[in-house]
C-alpha cells in the first residue's frame, strides 16, 4: 500500500511538473495565445509567411473552404517579396472533438486539422495570434510600411473547447450600437474564440428588430426622447468624453430629437451571415413579459391594466391571462423563429411586476381553471406556453433564472444571473435543465472596473456553485453580459470589455483560474494586439502611490508603470492630463499640501483611468492608553437593508460577539444587511500606514475616532485607500459595512511603514 501511494504521488508530481512546463512554454513571447490551448508544445524555428504561401485544402475537406478564405484575407497586408513557396493546408478530421482542432507549423508548412468548420476557425484564430500585431492594423496604416514576410513561430498545438457555450450578451435596447460595430464586435469575439453573440433586441427603453406584423413597433418603438440615463452620460462626459452619446443615433421626428435606431430584417440577415462566416451563431433575445415599455406604451391593451409605463418595481408587464396577448407575442415570435437559424430563442422573462396580476379579473379566472396558485405560477404559465410555442418552430426556450419561479419545463434552458439567488443553477441540475452560468459577480461587464476585475473574472469557476460531479454537465457554458444604460458609446463599450473579455475567453474555454500569473504575463503581451486593434481597453492600474495621501515632514510621491510603452503625464492644477501636460520622469519630493491628477497614455494616445492624489500635512496620531487590551473586535449585527452607515439603527441588532478580524461570523446572513466592527488597531512602529478597503456594497472606516475611508453606499465592488500618521501603539478603529443583496465583498488590508500591503489579520485588533 505504501509503494502504491508512493507511485501516485510520483505520477502527480510529473502531471503537476508538466503543466508547469506547459505553462512556462506558452508564456513566452511568440506562445501568447488567450485562451490558453490545452496542449502546447514549440519547436524551433519559424514558418515564413508571404504573398507565395499556398493554401490548400485537402481531399474531401471543402466543408472547411470558409476558413481557408479568412486566411487569405492577410495577404493584403503583403507586399510582394520572397518568392520560395511554403504551404497551409486544412483538412478534415473527423476523430477530432467537436470545435476541437490541431495546428502544426514547421518551417515548410502548416497543416490544420479540425472535425468542424467552427475547429477550423478556432485554429485559424490561434494562427492569427501567432503572426501578431501586422495582420491587425488597417491596411491604409500599413501603405508605407507593409510587410514582405510575417514569421510563425514553429509549434504544435492540440486544442478543443471545455464549454459548448461561450457567449458575449449585448443590450442594444438602453443604447443602440449600429449594424457596422456589431461586425467590429463579432471579429473581436472570433479573434478570442467565443461563439454565441446573445442580442438583447427589446426592453423599456426601445425595440431594435423590425417586426412586419407590427411596424410601429419601429417606426415608434425604437425612439424615444432623452430619458434619466441619457442625462447621466451627458453629465459624465463633460470630464470623460467615452460618455458622449454619438450624434449619428439622433433624428428629428415631428420637431422633437429623438434617440434610437433599429434593424431591419434584411440588415439582420446580413448579420447572422457574417457571424456565421466568423463560426458564430447569434441568438435572440426578445425580453417577455416585463421589460416590455417600447410595445405596451404603443399597445395598452397588452397589459391587465390597459396601461403601459412604471408598475411598483418594474414596468407594466403583458398580461398572461389575455388571449390577445399570445397572439401578440406568437406573431412576433414567428417572424423572430423564421428571421434567426439558431436553434435558441431567448425568452427573457427577468424582472416581471408580477403584482400587476393581482386582483385582476381576467387572471383570477385563469388561475382557477389551471389550478395555478400564485402569479409566480402565472408567470411560469407564461414561459411553458411560450415554450411550447418555440417547440412548434423548432427552437429551444432559453429564459434568465426567474423562470424557476413557480417551476420550470423540463427542455428549457436557465441562464443563471442573480448570485444572490445561489441555490439556482443547483436547482435547474437537479432537474436536469440546461444552465448558462452567467452570475452578476463575475460576469456583468457594465459594473465599474478597478484594479482587481481582471482577476475576479479570471478566478470565475462555473462549477462553484453546489454543482456536483454528476451535475456539471448540465452546465453548458459561460456567457459576459453587457448592458448598456451608462454605456453610450463604441468607446465606452470597448473600455467595459476589454480586457476583461480575455479573462472571460479563458474561463470558457480553458476554465480559467489555473495560472493567474502565466493569463497575465500572456495578457500584457495582447495589449499590442488591442492596440493595432485600436481598441480603447481599460489599462492596467497606475500604483505604488495611495489616493489620499500623508506626510508629516516631507513625503515621496512614487508611481509605478503598469506597461511598458506607458507614459504617465499629470497637473497640479485642478485640470484633467492631456497629451500636452507634464510627463512624470521620477519620484516627486512633497513638502506642502497639494492634489495631483495622474493619467497612463498608450503611445496611439489612450488614456487610462484618472487618479487623483491628494497630499495633506498631518502630525502623527497619539495612541490611547488600554489597561488590560484582549485579543479581536467587537463584531455586531444588523439583518436590515439600509442605504447608508449612518442609517443603522441599533433597535434592529440581533447578533453581537468578538470577532478575530475582519470577517463576518454569522452562520447564515440575510439576504441585506449592515455590520459593526469596533475596538482598536495596534500600530507597531511610528510612521505612516496605508490601508486599503474593498466592499460590495458600503463601506466606511473610522481611525482614531474620524472617518478615514469612506466608501458608503450601494455600489458593487471597489477598492478606497488612505494613508494615516499614527504614533506606535493603540488607536480607535471602527469599520461599518453594508451588503444590499446579491453578495458581498469586504477586505481590508494595510501596509505598515516598513512593510508591504497585507490582509488585517487577528495580531493588529484589540478591544
Amino acid at each position: 500500500m505504501n509503494n502504491f501511494i508512493t507511485l501516485k504521488l510520483k505520477i502527480t508530481l510529473v502531471l503537476f511538473l508538466c503543466v508547469l512546463t506547459t505553462f512556462a512554454q506558452q508564456e513566452k513571447a511568440g506562445y501568447a495565445i488567450i485562451p490558453q490551448p490545452v496542449k502546447l508544445i514549440p519547436a524551433a524555428g519559424n514558418f515564413e509567411w508571404t504573398t507565395a504561401t499556398k493554401l490548400l485544402l485537402a481531399e474531401n475537406s471543402e466543408s472547411l473552404a470558409p476558413a481557408l478564405t479568412e486566411l487569405k484575407a492577410t495577404f493584403a497586408l503583403l507586399k510582394q517579396g520572397k518568392t520560395a513557396a511554403n504551404t497551409v493546408t486544412l483538412g478534415l478530421d473527423p476523430s477530432i472533438a467537436n470545435e476541437g482542432y490541431t495546428l502544426s507549423v514547421e518551417k515548410n508548412a502548416i497543416v490544420i486539422k479540425a472535425a468542424t468548420i467552427q475547429g477550423a476557425f478556432w485554429a485559424v484564430t490561434s494562427l492569427k495570434q501567432l503572426m501578431g500585431t501586422a495582420i491587425l492594423r488597417r491596411k491604409q496604416v500599413l501603405q508605407k510600411s507593409l510587410l514582405s514576410a510575417i514569421a510563425i513561430p514553429c509549434v504544435k498545438i492540440e486544442d478543443a473547447p471545455h464549454f459548448s457555450w461561450r457567449g458575449i450578451h449585448l443590450d442594444v435596447s438602453r443604447h443602440f450600437f449600429d449594424l457596422a460595430y456589431l461586425r467590429t464586435m463579432i471579429d473581436r469575439m472570433s479573434y478570442y474564440k467565443f461563439n454565441k453573440f446573445h442580442l438583447h433586441l427589446t426592453d423599456d427603453q426601445g425595440w431594435r428588430i423590425e417586426i412586419k406584423k407590427y411596424p410601429e413597433l419601429t417606426s415608434k418603438g425604437a425612439w424615444r426622447e432623452m430619458n434619466g440615463q441619457d442625462s447621466s452620460c451627458i453629465a459624465l462626459a463633460k470630464t470623460n468624453p467615452d460618455y458622449a452619446i454619438p450624434e449619428k443615433h439622433f433624428k428629428m421626428i415631428d420637431g422633437k430629437k429623438m434617440y434610437g435606431g433599429f434593424y431591419t430584417q434584411d440588415e439582420m440577415r446580413g448579420l447572422i451571415a457574417y457571424a456565421d462566416s466568423k463560426g458564430i451563431e447569434i441568438i435572440p433575445e426578445i425580453d417577455m413579459p416585463g421589460h416590455m415599455m417600447a410595445a405596451t406604451n404603443l399597445m395598452p391593451w397588452l397589459t391587465s391594466h390597459g396601461k403601459g409605463g412604471q408598475a411598483k418595481d418594474f414596468s407594466e408587464p403583458l398580461c398572461p391571462c389575455k388571449e390577445t396577448t399570445f397572439e401578440f407575442a406568437e406573431n412576433v415570435f414567428t417572424e423572430i423563429a423564421a428571421l434567426f437559424p439558431s436553434k435558441y430563442i431567448h425568452l427573457g422573462a427577468d424582472e416581471v411586476e408580477k403584482s400587476s396580476w393581482k386582483n385582476v379579473l381576467e387572471c383570477e379566472a385563469l388561475m382557477k381553471k389551471e389550478g395555478l396558485k400564485s402569479v409566480d405560477e402565472l408567470q411560469s404559465y407564461f414561459v411553458r406556453r411560450m415554450e411550447r410555442f418555440f417547440n412548434s418552430k423548432g427552437k429551444k426556450l432559453i429564459g434568465w433564472d426567474e423562470i424557476l419561479d413557480g417551476g420550470v419545463s423540463p427542455t428549457a434552458t436557465m441562464m443563471y444571473w442573480r448570485t444572490w439567488v445561489p441555490t439556482a443553477p443547483k436547482h435547474a441540475a437537479e432537474k436536469e435543465n440546461d444552465v448558462i452560468m452567467t452570475p452578476g459577480e463575475f460576469c456583468y461587464f457594465d459594473a465599474q472596473q478597478d484594479g482587481g476585475s481582471l482577476q475576479k473574472v479570471y478566478s470565475f469557476d462555473p462549477y462553484k456553485f453546489n454543482i456536483s460531479e454528476s451535475e456539471k454537465k448540465f452546465v453548458i457554458g459561460v456567457q459576459a453580459n453587457i448592458w448598456t444604460e451608462y454605456i453610450p458609446s463604441e468607446r465606452r463599450l470597448e473600455y467595459m470589455v476589454f480586457p476583461r473579455m480575455l479573462a472571460m475567453a479563458e474561463v470558457a474555454w480553458f476554465k480559467g483560474g489555473v495560472d493567474w500569473n502565466n493569463f497575465e504575463n500572456r495578457v500584457q503581451k495582447h495589449f499590442s494586439l488591442l492596440d493595432a486593434m485600436n481598441i480603447n481597453y481599460r489599462l492596467p492600474d497606475l500604483d505604488g502611490f495611495t489616493t489620499q495621501s500623508v506626510f508629516v515632514d516631507k513625503g515621496t510621491l512614487h508611481i509605478n508603470k503598469s506597461l511598458a510603452g506607458l507614459t504617465i503625464r499629470y497637473t497640479t492644477d485642478g485640470t484633467l492630463p492631456t497629451l500636452q501636460s507634464k510627463i512624470f520622469n521620477g519620484d516627486l519630493t512633497i513638502t506642502k499640501p497639494v492634489e495631483f491628477k495622474v493619467a497612463g497614455f498608450r503611445p496611439n494616445g489612450n488614456r487610462g483611468d484618472i487618479y487623483t492624489i491628494n497630499y495633506v500635512h498631518q502630525d502623527y496620531i497619539k495612541p490611547v492608553q488600554l489597561s488590560s487590551p484582549a485579543k479581536g473586535l467587537k463584531f455586531s449585527y444588523y439583518p436590515r437593508f439600509y442605504k447608508t452607515v449612518n442609517a443603522i439603527d441599533e433597535k434592529d441588532l440581533t447578533n453581537e460577539g468578538i470577532s478575530a478580524a475582519i470577517e463576518i461570523p454569522v452562520a447564515k446572513t440575510a439576504e441585506s444587511f449592515a455590520t459593526r466592527h469596533k475596538g482598536y488597531f495596534y500600530a507597531e512602529e511610528t510612521g505612516i500606514y496605508s490601508f486599503a478597503l474593498r466592499s460590495d456594497d458600503g463601506s466606511v472606516l473610522k481611525l482614531g475616532d474620524k472617518v478615514f475611508i469612506d466608501s458608503d453606499g450601494m455600489h458593487t465592488s471597489i477598492e478606497k485607500s488612505a494613508e494615516i500618521a499614527l504614533e506606535k501603539g493603540y488607536h480607535p478603529f471602527e469599520l461599518m459595512f453594508l451588503e444590499g443583496g446579491g453578495g458581498y465583498t469586504l477586505k481590508l488590508q494595510y501596509k505598515t511603514p516598513s512593510g508591504k500591503l497585507k490582509d488585517v489579520d487577528a495580531s493588529v485588533f484589540f478591544h
